[in-house]
Order: structure tokens, then C-alpha cells, then sequence
């Protein structure tokens, strides 16, 4: 019996046990799924408010753009009015045959055109025939265009405000066209029209890293961040639209295709959300990116539509973090009940963990010992590491003198054939005197022989007086700042130039304080940044008809300011960006190494100082040298 009652528990037993695994796999699975569905909430709404604050920021920069297609657009809106009050103008729309009147009506436009900053200016009949352009001159001026089939040349004549963004079907040039009736005693002459590009705001955009989109009222994207869009359109063109389009030559011979979207989903916050493939180069690799698109329509063009596409990848990234940080925290809280339930493998490892521990507290000595060691270690590569930066520290101090010296040595090249004119004339002039005196005292004309001497000794003490200023000049300047005098340090660096400013008859004016000007650096140096910004001054006059050389120094607050003008062609904005870059240079190539600016920018900086560049308001470019005032107690020479 007993033996009969086991053979029936076994099988329940097995039946209760395959129960209770199949509860417990059910009820894992109820915990992986919740698991999952709440790292999905999680991404999904952290994905919602990324895209939130994309859209946000969208709108932001959608009004900045806005506002600077309104500023560019409203300062023309007023000029073709204008050109009713000219009265060649009226005259020439009611005899159009007159050629001096239309010549003098071209000349007043182009003139106009000049001032304003258009693209052309013209002036049409009632039929929509051109008399007079602004760009009469060019083999294709508008001089004879027929654009009446223009809308904005249809509404002006009307008498209303023509308003238009077209391609020119004359030299295919886009741009906004400004329309308004020209009246004479209350009846319509004819039409003035401006042209404005547009295109600048483009160029701007591309720069950026923002994907900015200008479409029209039928979804014709015109202005774009990205070249491969432009002229492509939002959506399939309906074919009332296409034939609109055809009939106006809006966008003349353009292919109107759309933009290849591979998805486009609307948001719940009235975001939507599309997909390109951007291909840019056959056979480069395809690449498939999403945006969120943000959309703000005009005013003023009416239904113009400005679209502004904010890069996915940053928003799906925090919500991937946020998803993972999620599934951190429910795989931590996971974990924790694992440990609950491990409550007694946890004990045995905590035993263990305490024979860990009195291992570690037996070989701590050993440790200490070992961690010590390494400490010492790294303090003696710490000091030898500290030896090496001062030794690089010095090696650097003394190879920033000898690049001093060498742009001395090189400005001293560069004078070379005028240092040695101004020595062989005196020499010259020593042998020729020196044999005639040998002559006079032969003849016993001691008087003569002695004015003879008295001439070389002149001569010889002129040669001292420039050899000295050369070599100290050529010599090695000390790094301590005193007090020097800005006059006395520009006379010595003129001294170096003086010869090359009367062969190329350049014009040198100086304006000085009252009294003496002393500043705080090292004379020597001073000396050499002063006779670079001459010797560029004067290269920079070069085939100039006016030479020019102006120094003015002037006091401002604590400090004194050297200034050194020239009436060259001036500084464009290229120059000027990287003028005191090392090596480089205007000038021809072999004529300098382009170090002159930078050696003098690095010097005035040693002193305290600053070195800038600028266009003179009169023409011509301008260095400013800008030092401290030196104390009155150190004022010495």
C-alpha cells in the first residue's frame, strides 16, 4: 500500500513543480515586458520634449531670419516712387525717341543703381516695353525687353505696389523685383522697377550650420542652406500651378522637381518630422538623415514660408541616454531584489570578503611600502619633468632674441643698397679731396689745403655718425624696460630711412607733443619696430602718384600712442585679418619672409603694449602703437 500511495505523489509533485515553473517563467515574462514598455515611455517622452526645444529654438532663429529679409526687403521699397519726381524721367515716357534725353535718363539711373546698391533700375511703357535701364552699357541690358508678362509689371500697372521673386530671363539672375506706376498730373506714364538680389542672405546661410529654407506661395524652395535643394519644391507641383509658373517665367528654365522626402509624419505638437537621403557625389556613400521641421509663414511677401530643419540625431541621443539611464535604474532595482533573494549566497560572501580583508590588513605594510615607492617615484618625475619645461622655457626666451636679431639683420639687408649710396658718395668725395689737398700744400695754398682738411674731417665725422647709428641698431637688445624717449627713438629709426625717403621723394610729417614723450620699453626694440612700419610704409607707396609718411604721437589716459600712417592703397578686410601672422606677406615673392609684423606685434606685446592696423579716414593704412607711460622718477634717454 504504502508503496502503491508513493507512486501516486511523485507524479503530483512533478505536476505541482512543472506548475510552478510555468507560473514563475509567466510572471519573468510579465516583468521583461514591463521592463521594456517602460524604457519605450521613457524614450518616447524624453524624445517628445528634445524635439520640443528643437522646435523652439527654430522658431527662434525662423524670426531672426525673418526680420533680416523684412530689413533687406523695406529699404527698397520706397526708391521706385522716387523716380517720378525726376523730370527726364516723365519726359523721356512721353517722347521716348528723344536720344540725349535717353541718354541723360540711362546716366541717371545707372548713377541711382550705384548709389542704392541694386541689381538694375529700369523704366518701361504701358506695354511693358524698356526705354531706360541702369545697365545700358552691357551687351545684355534690359534697354528693349518686353515684361509685360511679369506679375509684378501686371499689378503696377493695375496701380498697385508690384511685388516679385523671379529668375531674369535676360542673364538668368535672380531677384526681387520692385514695381510702382509713374503718374504726371494724375495719369499712368509708365513703370519703374528695381531689382534687388537677395542672394547675400544665402551665403550667410550657408556659412552656418542651420538647414534654412525659403519657399514661395506654391512651395518653390528659392533661398536655401543647402545648394542641392534650391529650386526643388516642397511638394508635387499641382499642373494649374506648373503652367502658372511656365506662363510668368518665374523661374524661367529651372526643372521644378520635388524634394525626395522618404518620410514625413506629423507630431502631436504640430512638429513634423521628415527623412532625406542625401547623396552628394556619385558613388559616395548614401546617407539617410532626419530633421525636425519648423515652418513660419510671411507677412509681407505674402505666403512666402520660411523652413527651418533641426538635426534629430542630438534629440534621439538624450533619449537614448534617458533610456538608458532607465534600464540602469530598473536593472539596479533588479538586481536588488536577486540579492534579496540570495540573501544566504550573500552571507557566505561577505565571510569571504572578511578573509579578504584580514589578508589585505596582513599585507598592508607591503602595500604602503609599494604605494610609497611609487609615490617617490613620481615626485622625482614631477622634478625632472619641471627641469626640462624651464630649460625649454629658456631655450625659448633666448631663440625669441635671436629671431629679434635676425629681423634686425633683415631690415638692415633690405637698406643695404641705400646704406651703401649714402657711404660711397662721402667716400668718393674723402679721395677726390684728399688728392687735391696733396696738390695744394705742393703749390704752398696752405688756406686752401687746410678748408680742404676741415671738409674731411666733416665728411669722416657724417660716416661715423652713420656707421655708429648701424651698429647700434645691429646690436643685441637687453630685455629690462626703461623709460625712453618716443621723439629720440623715431629720429633714429628715420635716420635709417632718411636716404630712401629722399630717393622716392616721400613727403615725411611729424606731429609731437609739446614737451617730451617718454614711454616704458627698450629703446633698441622700439627703435626696430618703428623702422619696420616705415619700411612697409614706404613699399606699400610704391607707384603711388602722392608718397606720404606721417608719424603722429599722441597721449591718451595712461598711455602714449605712436602713430605711423602712409598714403598707400589702404588694408582690404583679407590683409587685415591675418597681417601679423608669421610668414605672411604681400609682397612679391623673394622681396620678404613676412616676418616684419609679427616680430613687431610680439615685441610691443613684451613691452605691455598693443600693435593694430586700421584704414586711415583720409586713405591709406595706419599702425598704432600703443605703450605705457613711463614713470616720472625713470625718465631717461
Amino acid at each position: 500500500m504504502t508503496l502503491h500511495t508513493g507512486s501516486k505523489i511523485a507524479p503530483r509533485a512533478r505536476q505541482g513543480a512543472a506548475q510552478w515553473s510555468g507560473r514563475q517563467s509567466m510572471a519573468w515574462a510579465l516583468v521583461l515586458a514591463g521592463f521594456l514598455l517602460v524604457v519605450y515611455l521613457v524614450y518616447f517622452w524624453t524624445e517628445r520634449i528634445a524635439i520640443g526645444k528643437l522646435q523652439a529654438g527654430g522658431a527662434q532663429r525662423l524670426e531672426v531670419y525673418v526680420s533680416s529679409l523684412e530689413n533687406a526687403l523695406e529699404k527698397y521699397d520706397f526708391l521706385p516712387k522716387t523716380l517720378e519726381l525726376n523730370k527726364d524721367v516723365i519726359r523721356l515716357l512721353q517722347t521716348p525717341k528723344d536720344p540725349d534725353l535717353l541718354a541723360s535718363v540711362n546716366q541717371y539711373l545707372e548713377q541711382m543703381n550705384v548709389q542704392a546698391k541694386s541689381t538694375a533700375i529700369y523704366i518701361t511703357d504701358l506695354n511693358g516695353y524698356t526705354h531706360a535701364a541702369s545697365n545700358w552699357r552691357a551687351k545684355d541690358s534690359f534697354v528693349g525687353d518686353n515684361v509685360a508678362f511679369r506679375p509684378y509689371a501686371r499689378d503696377a500697372l493695375r496701380g498697385t505696389p508690384g511685388r516679385f521673386y523671379g529668375v531674369g530671363t535676360t542673364k538668368l539672375e535672380p531677384g526681387y523685383f520692385f514695381a510702382h506706376g509713374i503718374y504726371h498730373q494724375g495719369k499712368m506714364l509708365g513703370l519703374a522697377t528695381v531689382k534687388v538680389n537677395i542672394e547675400s542672405l544665402e551665403t550667410r546661410w550657408v556659412q552656418g550650420a542651420d538647414k534654412v529654407m525659403l519657399a514661395d506661395e506654391h512651395g518653390v524652395i528659392f533661398l536655401t542652406s543647402v545648394p542641392a535643394w534650391k529650386y526643388k519644391t516642397l511638394a508635387p507641383l499641382a499642373p494649374a500651378v506648373g503652367a502658372l509658373l511656365a506662363r510668368t517665367r518665374q523661374y524661367y528654365s529651372h526643372r521644378l522637381e520635388p524634394i525626395p522626402f522618404l518620410s514625413d509624419r506629423l507630431l502631436g505638437n504640430g512638429a513634423r518630422v521628415i527623412s532625406v537621403r542625401d547623396q552628394a557625389l556619385r558613388g559616395a556613400v548614401i546617407k539617410t538623415s532626419s530633421s525636425v521641421m519648423t515652418q513660419l509663414r510671411l507677412r509681407s511677401p505674402r505666403n512666402w514660408q520660411f523652413i527651418y530643419l533641426s538635426d534629430l540625431a542630438q534629440a534621439r541621443s538624450s533619449a537614448q541616454a534617458a533610456a538608458a539611464f532607465s534600464a540602469v535604474v530598473l536593472g539596479f532595482f533588479l538586481l536588488l531584489f536577486f540579492y534579496l533573494r540570495q540573501r544566504r549566497q550573500a552571507l557566505a560572501q561577505k565571510l569571504r570578503a572578511r578573509e579578504q580583508l584580514q589578508y589585505a590588513y596582513d599585507n598592508l605594510e607591503t602595500m604602503v611600502a609599494e604605494r610609497t615607492s611609487e609615490l617617490n617615484a613620481m615626485t622625482r618625475s614631477l622634478s625632472q619633468e619641471i627641469a626640462v619645461r624651464s630649460q625649454a622655457e629658456h631655450k625659448l626666451h633666448l631663440t625669441q632674441n635671436e629671431l629679434f636679431q635676425a629681423g634686425k639683420m633683415a631690415v638692415l639687408g633690405q637698406m643695404s643698397a641705400s646704406i651703401t649710396h649714402e657711404l660711397n658718395q662721402p667716400l668718393t668725395a674723402l679721395r677726390t679731396m684728399s688728392d687735391n689737398a696733396v696738390i695744394l700744400l705742393e703749390r704752398g695754398r696752405l688756406d686752401d689745403a687746410k678748408k680742404n682738411l676741415a671738409t674731411i674731417s666733416q665728411i669722416a665725422a657724417r660716416m661715423g655718425a652713420i656707421t655708429g647709428q648701424l651698429k647700434v641698431f645691429a646690436r643685441k637688445s637687453t630685455t629690462s624696460l626703461t623709460s625712453v624717449s618716443i621723439p629720440t627713438a623715431i629720429g633714429n629709426a628715420l635716420f635709417l630711412v632718411e636716404r630712401r625717403l629722399q630717393v622716392e621723394n616721400v613727403r615725411f610729417v611729424q606731429n609731437l607733443p609739446g614737451d617730451d614723450a617718454f614711454a616704458l620699453c627698450e629703446s633698441n626694440r622700439l627703435e626696430q619696430v618703428l623702422v619696420n612700419l616705415f619700411t612697409n610704409a614706404l613699399d606699400s607707396m610704391a607707384g603711388c602718384a602722392v608718397r606720404a609718411l606721417t608719424v603722429d604721437v599722441l597721449r591718451e589716459g595712461d598711455k602714449i600712442l605712436v602713430c605711423v600712417g602712409d598714403s598707400g592703397p589702404g588694408l582690404s578686410d583679407e590683409v587685415r585679418e591675418r597681417l601679423f601672422e608669421p610668414f605672411f606677406t604681400t609682397k612679391p615673392q623673394g622681396v620678404g619672409l613676412g616676418l616684419g609684423l609679427a616680430i613687431s606685434e610680439q615685441i610691443t606685446r613684451q613691452f605691455g603694449g598693443v600693435l593694430r592696423a586700421d584704414n586711415a579716414a583720409g586713405g591709406g593704412a595706419r599702425f598704432i602703437i600703443e605703450l605705457n607711460i613711463a614713470p616720472q622718477e625713470e625718465k631717461h634717454v
